[in-house]
């Protein structure tokens, strides 16, 4: 897509925290933003032009609001879609970010999963499918334990677990089952990988120029969901050159243009030498990301916004330690508030956004405090004390 006239008109279809984020950055580009999701008042339409209510696993009511809409770019901002009904749209000339296909390969992480370790040889953690507790048994077994339990179709970590022996099955297939998507009874189960740090490299694939990467960013996942990230992670040259390569083959194979989240663990094998092993990506702005509005010259939604429209991204520059932490509620509300917001603020560098989410549950992700320091164990220590400050009532 060349970047031609504008304003442009742009359909967001899923509208929380990073979707707002990229129509913040889509206005600021002068572009006309459209934010749909499964209900009213999500923090993108917050922020939007117009907003539209849809059954988002729908695809009848996805074509419809998107002919009737007739966007010049459609993005995709959530896994939970009705993407046979991209594919559909794509072929009757509407833009799909990545690509329709890339929207549908990486929301099945069997799908994913075949392409990196089947199609393209990458080195991924060994792993099986299972559709039933007695298959997942046998499939488990010959990884050793623990194992990683999940479902194909699932986002935020929901469904996943640790088993630590054969007595844990029953418990993990039934969690697993409890959180997928969609009305597959299938899971993936994979060896547990004892890494030294989980890491997300985002790539920025261009329609008309080179990839590009962000400095990368390491994280801490708890109950399969983004906790903590902080950039750039420290990594050796070697593991970071073996990651851009796997990311760039990957993304090559989905195509399209705008940025991927691209995660990986490194592991140190016996003989202490290190390897990468990718793990999943996501065709869109990652969670774990949020920490590049403090960590980059361009967040990773402006980088999102420029590669989509085909604007020049002259250069990617880290500005110094940078870190987050998720702010969390605790109890389940149809009213929420927020205190302790004035002592998160009174500390130097630091941010906190308040992601606007009409009610919350536990463990719902309400909002990230930001924070930059002299180096790493600063930028995080002013991060979680920030976050520790507010309390979600």
């Amino acid at each position: 897509m060349a970047s031609s006239n504008f304003p442009r008109t742009l359909m967001l279809l899923g509208s929380g925290e990073l979707g707002k984020e990229v129509a913040i950055a889509a206005q600021r580009l002068g572009c006309r933003v459209i934010a749909v999701d499964r209900y009213a008042g999500a923090p993108a339409m917050q922020v939007a032009d117009l907003a539209e209510v849809v059954p988002m696993t729908d695809p009848e009511a996805l074509k419809a609001v998107v002919r009737q809409h007739q966007p010049d770019v459609l993005i995709p901002e959530i896994e939970a879609l009705a993407v046979d009904a991209l594919a559909e749209l794509e072929a009757e000339g509407t833009t799909v970010i990545p690509t329709a296909r890339a929207t549908a390969v990486t929301m099945n992480r069997d799908r994913i999963r075949d392409l990196a370790a089947t199609e393209l040889g990458l080195r991924t953690a060994r792993f099986a499918y299972a559709s039933s507790a007695e298959e997942l048994a046998q499939a488990a077994a010959p990884l050793g334990w623990p194992v990683v339990v999940k479902p194909v179709m699932s986002s935020s970590g929901k469904g996943q677990s640790v088993v630590e022996g054969p007595e844990g099955i029953n418990a993990a297939w039934e969690a697993a089952m409890a959180g997928a998507r969609g009305s597959g009874a299938r899971v993936i189960v994979e060896e547990f990988l004892h890494f030294e740090q989980e890491i997300t490299l985002l790539t920025v694939k261009q329609w008309n120029g080179p990839t590009l990467f962000c400095p990368p960013i390491g994280h801490i996942q708890e109950r399969g969901d983004y906790q903590c990230s902080w950039q750039p992670a420290q990594l050796e040259t070697e593991q970071l050159a073996a990651a851009q390569t796997m990311a760039q083959e990957v993304t090559d194979n989905l195509g399209g243009a705008g940025i991927f989240g691209v995660e990986f663990f490194v592991c140190r094998r016996p003989d202490g030498s290190s390897e990468v092993v990718f793990s999943e990506l996501s065709p869109r702005p990652h969670d774990t990301g949020l920490v590049t509005l403090a960590g980059q010259n361009l967040s990773e939604f402006e980088l999102h916004l420029r590669a989509v429209l085909g604007l020049p991204i002259p250069e990617i520059r880290s500005e110094g330690a940078a870190a987050s932490r998720v702010i969390l509620a605790e109890r389940q509300s149809d009213s929420v508030a927020f205190s302790g917001l004035e002592a998160a603020l009174a500390e130097t560098d630091v941010q906190v956004l308040l992601f606007g989410k009409p009610d919350s549950r536990p463990f719902r992700r309400m909002g990230v405090a930001l924070a930059r320091g002299a180096d790493l164990d600063e930028a995080r220590q002013k991060a979680d004390q920030a976050a520790g400050k507010i309390q979600v009532i």
